[in-house]
């Protein structure tokens, strides 16, 4: 079994010719139908690395399967660009969508990424061009280390032609697009918002206190625009996040502004808490940034495993009473934040204060 452009490969051949079809998905069911038969498989490059080794490996016992494998086309295209391998952002992209590149477009930055045919090239060179990186050099690779590989360069805002699948593209980041920060507390302006958001220097305290460790799991109660989920996201690929949020418009823009920060991974629950959490996957952390009540706190101290950590905050005189009481009750750290803006005052400028915010977080 094979894609066809494997099989024109192979010449005549005294075996059953098989070709994999498309979607991906059903050729797994046919070749698992073959089981019991010594059956071949044919793939590009490595199958351990964005190829199809890991998904048939799953469906195998371990003595069933043995696996050759050759250079991966990340490994022909960096060698056929002169790119350093281990300097370069790699991503499988042929059944993702683009803006899983949202967070590694920055100036200077390279990026291999296989996409999912000869059209999607000029749906990369828009996404760029839209996002502030149209200078970007684009290196389009096609049927990478067969009789027909083909190379063709140019520029993302003036890149045209046509190319044969499969295709791998080489991204060498140009432009004055606003790239991501590495650090917590990225601008707001990066959020569709109604209001209800998490501010830059609180989300970043937030986020520090909530200590994003890989493979955990987040539950963000309240998310209103979703920006403490998606920034613990944007801290790791392995970490997972759930955002609960009660109203539907603002479910609907947390999924938005996810899909637009490459974090699409995301899942977004709506309904009210802590109704809502019960069946939920237990988190390695929890945020509530809405809906604070002593009821909530009650359940998630009764419901979540011990070692759980447990961020709150409060702006009203009401949450920071439940705070203080909860402290007393818990222990833990509170701690009060007031922040103030330069705003202009006539023709000069003084401070702005927004609403203090307190913020207890425990270990549960």
């Amino acid at each position: 079994m094979a894609p066809p452009r494997h099989l024109d490969l192979l010449g005549a051949q005294n075996a059953q010719l098989i070709p994999w079809p498309v979607p991906f998905a059903d050729g797994v069911d046919q070749l698992m139908a073959l089981r019991g038969r010594p059956v071949v498989v044919l793939a590009s490059g490595d199958p351990f690395w964005f190829g199809a080794g890991a998904v048939l490996a799953r469906q195998l016992a371990r003595d069933e399967w043995i696996s050759i494998p050759a250079p991966s086309c990340f490994s022909l295209a960096a060698n056929a660009l002169g790119w350093a391998l281990e300097q370069t952002i790699v991503l499988g992209l042929h059944a993702a969508p683009l803006a899983r590149l949202r967070p590694h477009l920055a100036p200077g930055r390279r990026i291999l990424c296989t996409l999912r045919d000869g059209a999607a090239v000029a749906e990369l060179a828009g996404y760029l061009a839209g996002a502030g990186f149209g200078p970007s050099a684009l290196h389009i690779l096609s049927r990478l280390g067969g009789p027909h590989q083909k190379i063709h360069s140019g520029t993302a805002d003036s890149l045209t032609g046509h190319f044969d699948a499969p295709v791998l593209a080489g991204i060498d980041v140009a432009g004055s697009g606003h790239a991501l920060p590495l650090a917590s507390g990225i601008s707001d302006d990066f959020f569709e918002t109604d209001g209800q958001i998490t501010k830059r220097p609180i989300r970043a305290l937030t986020l520090s206190a909530l200590a994003p460790r890989p493979n955990e799991r987040l539950w963000d109660i309240g998310g209103g625009s979703g920006s403490i989920a998606i920034e613990w996201l944007l801290r790791d690929p392995t970490l997972q996040a759930v955002a609960f949020e009660q109203h539907d418009a603002r479910s609907q823009r947390i999924a938005q502004n996810a899909a637009q920060l490459g974090v699409e991974r995301l899942q977004v629950v709506q309904g009210k808490a802590p109704d809502v959490l019960d069946g939920q996957t237990p988190p390695d952390a929890v945020f509530i940034g809405g809906g604070l009540s002593q009821t909530l706190l009650d359940w998630l101290w009764s419901h979540l495993p011990a070692g759980v950590r447990l961020v709150a905050n409060g702006v009203t005189l009401e949450s920071e009473a439940v705070l203080a009481q909860a402290h007393a009750a818990r222990g833990g750290d509170l701690l009060r934040v007031d922040v103030s803006t330069c705003a202009p005052i006539g023709p000069r400028r003084g401070w702005k204060a927004a609403y203090p915010i307190v913020q207890w977080s425990v270990t549960l």
